[in-house]
């Protein structure tokens, strides 16, 4: 089969994703082409035993089964949704009794005894038929769909749908569009070392620990304790008599949290929307399609930004009405528009671009260039960018 990838948000529009790959695949292989749907962010520790799943699922799916993936429980886990498998259909798959939303740590301990399986959020059916269910449960998203894909444009090698078509898409799971309405949903139970990484318990469970559970990414010293895990951007983190504690030290925020709390996070982000708002909608590393930026320092009118050119990459011709910004570039070549003129930046070389000035920065290099902006004005804010010209069609 040839891979296909469509991405989406996590969960609330899988549906209208998962359909857009099933017409993309309708289109390229027709109707009877099997598709395997998957999320990007899982980790699968055993991926030779994934593919014999994947292969003793395919004929299933190839006679009009919606085949989910329902993983054996190691732990009575309170972060995943459960699925109750019913009657057998042939060889190890199961006719869907039902499925249930993430319990409480009572519930999912009853789960486990009465031998629910862990939803891991997969999928494996007959393009076509897919599309058939999604046309009859949700015929205006469907619809919507179909022609984000039919008058779908190509970016950098990659297809890419029709904005306003796929915004009419309802944001709906697959799970409430399809798979709790279908009377053809299938269940295989399989053990292929999953996780969807959905939790930092699950983080620490994946990762290397010391002989006291202890498990670290970046710079971290343990003592006199046990079970806990740190994830270090930048700071050493050090740890003194603690149990079973999480703590993310990253360069806009602290997180330090009971390991096993798994909805403790979710508690956390609805505060912070409330309380500060920047925290959860804006990230100091944002990337775009030419490379990325992240901002090191600001202050009243300047801000300090490092910027990422990849290979080929070239940012829009643009100009903005309340910065100028000065540019210095620590590797790489830059080839940089002011105006009419062009020049090419070596290492250590910088330049100033005005107010008001048109201009364009891009790498015609070799390597990936990297560069220090500084933006000094009266206004900062991204939405103060006009774009001219534009290579990834952005307004």
């Amino acid at each position: 089969m040839k891979p296909i990838s469509c991405s989406s948000r996590r969960g609330a529009i899988s549906g209208p994703a998962i359909v857009a790959g099933a017409k993309y695949a309708c289109g390229r292989d027709g109707d009877a082409a099997v598709v395997v749907a998957l999320a990007a962010d899982h980790v699968v520790s055993d991926p030779q035993a994934f593919a014999k799943v994947c292969a003793a699922a395919r004929d299933a799916a190839a006679d009009d089964r919606i085949v989910t993936f329902g993983v054996h429980p190691s732990r009575p886990a309170t972060e995943y949704g459960y699925i109750c498998a019913g009657t057998a259909i042939g060889g190890n798959i199961f006719a869907v009794e039902k499925f249930v939303e993430k319990p409480d740590a009572k519930t999912a301990e009853r789960y486990v005894a009465d031998g629910y399986l862990w939803n891991s959020g997969n999928f494996m059916f007959r393009a076509g038929f897919l599309l058939d269910e999604y046309r009859r449960f949700e015929p205006a998203s469907a619809a919507a769909v179909e022609s984000a894909v039919e008058t779908a444009g190509k970016d950098i090698g990659f297809v890419t749908l029709e904005p306003q078509s796929f915004s009419q898409a309802g944001a709906k799971s697959i799970d409430y569009a399809v798979m709790e309405r279908t009377t053809r949903a299938a269940v295989m139970p399989a053990s292929y070392g999953w996780s969807d990484v959905g939790s930092w318990q699950a983080v620490w469970e994946l990762s290397d620990r010391d002989a006291d559970g202890n498990a670290a990414q970046g710079s971290a010293v343990f003592v006199d304790t046990r079970g806990s895990y740190v994830a270090a951007e930048k700071q050493l983190v050090a740890l003194f008599g603690l149990d079973n504690v999480i703590v993310v030290s990253t360069d806009d925020a602290i997180l330090v949290a009971r390991r096993e709390d798994g909805d403790g996070l979710r508690r956390v982000v609805q505060k912070l929307r409330e309380v500060a708002p920047a925290v959860t909608a804006d990230h100091l590393k944002v990337h775009r399609p030419w490379g990325s930026y992240q901002s090191l320092d600001q202050g009243t009118r300047f801000q300090v930004k490092r910027i990422v050119v990849k290979q080929g990459g070239r940012l829009s011709l643009q100009l903005h009405h309340h910065r100028a910004e000065h540019w210095v570039v620590v590797k790489g070549t830059a080839r940089v528009t002011i105006g009419d003129e062009v020049k090419v930046l070596h290492e250590n070389e910088s330049i100033y671009v005005p107010i008001g000035a048109q201009h364009r920065l891009e790498n015609p290099g070799k390597i990936d260039l990297e560069l220090i902006e500084v933006q000094t004005g009266s206004y900062l804010g991204e939405d103060d960018i006009v774009r001219i010209e534009d290579d990834y069609h952005r307004s």
